[in-house]
């Protein structure tokens, strides 16, 4: 309505008002071209110039401050939005429930990572992905611990996993700085630890020994490894080997100064310093044995394993999902001094 009135104006004036007119206002929209960089335009004022450019001749159209181009474009974005389907609902919000869980995990275990504390919600029958419990500990300002590079053996050893043992010694120095060393041989396949005994003095009769008690306390399940992985130290004699190849277990060597070579048992030992030696002043043989025997009850039966689909060595199936949330509660119980924190439901 008001730019039919101006129109009506403009008739009943004189030609030459209007040329007048007319330069006054060209002059002011030069002016203020210079000052403005970019205008901002109403749904309105975009109407009127689409409008009037259908009445106004080709040849006069640089009379307007908006393009061609811009006019196609209005017209575009108008298209679009009037055939904009509504979407659809994205994926469900995380309960509160598993959010504080997670973030009472990060906080209760310092050196855990996003993985790590995964596998725990799993073991506890939480359905969350791994993504997720990242996501929570982003958000909540908690970096992940860093991981750790695989070896170069993960291949042949995943393809032959069950079939094999691994050896290794760990060292570990007293309150007396008396080192002391312990054997111990992983299931590659299940990751189960057999702690096969400790001594300040590892002869080869004692490491000849120990082969023959595990030969025994695996029984029937001997027969089912084929390969056993250990290092070239000089303890390790024909009389030692010819306890395994008896049983059609062939021995592998792996090169010198190589433990990458050695990846599962070496992880292991770091495991064990990281989460309980490092922490722990140790007064002699029973000790060291007394402590490792706990942790490595813990690590069976417990502690999940990313290759096992976070399932602990002992365990075959997940525990069976949580369905009702706000019923569910976790117990907390602690080893090793209150060192190692596992978690469970309440039945």
């Amino acid at each position: 309505m008001r730019l039919v009135l101006q129109l009506v104006v403009l008739v009943v004036r004189g030609n030459r008002a209007n040329e007048i007119e007319i330069l006054v206002l060209r002059h002011q929209v030069a002016v203020l071209r210079r000052q403005i960089g970019r205008l901002e335009l109403e749904p309105a004022d975009r109407v009127a110039f689409a409008a009037l450019s259908r009445l106004l001749p080709r040849p006069r159209w640089p009379t307007f401050f908006v393009t061609p181009a811009t006019l196609l474009r209005w017209h575009r974005n108008l298209g679009a939005r009037s055939w904009t389907y509504p979407r659809r609902p994205g994926r469900p919000s995380v309960a509160i429930e598993i959010r504080t869980l997670v973030l009472r995990l990060a906080s209760e275990n310092a050196t855990s990572g996003y993985r790590r504390i995964h596998g725990e919600l799993v073991g506890l029958g939480y359905q969350v992905s791994a993504s997720t419990v990242w996501k929570i500990l982003h958000t909540a300002g908690v970096n992940p611990v860093p991981r750790r590079a695989g070896p170069t053996w993960t291949q042949f050893l995943a393809a032959q996993a069950k079939a094999i043992l691994a050896y290794d010694f760990l060292h570990v120095d007293t309150i007396s700085l008396k080192r002391i060393y312990v054997l111990f041989v992983m299931e590659i396949a299940t990751r189960r630890v057999h702690l096969l005994g400790a001594t300040p003095h590892p002869t080869r009769q004692w490491v000849t020994q120990q082969a023959r008690n595990l030969m025994m306390d695996l029984g029937e399940r001997a027969g089912q490894f084929r390969f056993l992985i250990r290092d070239r130290d000089t303890k390790f004699t024909g009389s030692y080997d010819s306890v395994f190849t008896a049983q059609g277990v062939r021995i592998v060597r792996t090169p010198a100064r190589a433990p990458h070579a050695n990846a599962f048992a070496e992880r292991w030992i770091r495991s064990a310093r990281r989460e309980c030696l490092d922490h722990v002043l140790v007064y002699g043989e029973r000790h060291v044995l007394t402590t490792l025997a706990e942790y490595v009850t813990h690590y069976n039966d417990h502690r999940p394993h990313q290759a096992r689909q976070q399932l602990p060595p002992a365990a075959n199936t997940p525990p069976p999902p949580i369905t009702d949330l706000g019923a569910a509660r976790v117990r907390r119980r602690t080893i090793l001094n209150r060192l190692v924190i596992e978690y469970s439901q309440v039945a």
